[in-house]
């Protein structure tokens, strides 16, 4: 086995990968690949995203407390590909891309209808231990595709072909 030297970027891949999705003060949306996304509490439920304050979409968070994770199917691979590749700073991606979207019930944030799980999450705390500001979330709704819940409201995670 090979040592790395300290400054290689090396991190655990993050499971299932995620699209953050989120409006700024003046009404205009936009969504981003997010590489650190992890659960935080339990009680209560929150999460946390890792933004880089250089991208398009910190401002965004920071100035409206909210955002929306949503989970992809590896259908999505191309949009996925695309929002993580482009910046919202340079074009309008919802448009270029034809992105679904409605909004979410308890946030001001955009739900990407083509992703079978969105997460609601209003900024209860940030901090920025390094090169991402960790905003922490408090989870105020989660919205699932029906065709997968079964009987009693539960999650069928496997039954999904998320990225």
């Amino acid at each position: 086995m090979k040592k790395l030297a300290r400054n290689t970027v090396l991190c655990l891949q993050p499971v299932p990968q995620t699209i953050v999705s989120c409006r700024d003060k003046e009404g205009h949306n936009n969504a981003l690949v997010v590489g650190f996304t992890a659960n935080v509490s339990l009680d209560p439920v929150m999460v946390m995203v890792g933004i880089v304050p250089t991208r398009h979409s910190h401002h965004m968070v920071k100035e409206t407390g909210g955002f929306v994770i949503n989970l992809p199917k590896k259908s999505f691979r191309k949009e996925y590909d695309y929002l993580g590749s482009r910046s919202g700073r340079d074009e309008d991606k919802f448009t270029a891309l034809n992105l679904q979207w409605t909004e979410a019930s308890f946030v001001d944030a955009p739900i990407l209808t083509d992703c079978p799980v969105s997460i609601e999450c209003s900024v209860v705390e940030s901090t920025r231990p390094g090169s991402h500001e960790l905003f922490i979330g408090k989870v105020e709704a989660v919205h699932v595709d029906e065709e997968y819940l079964d009987d009693r409201g539960n999650i069928l995670w496997d039954k999904m072909d998320l990225l």
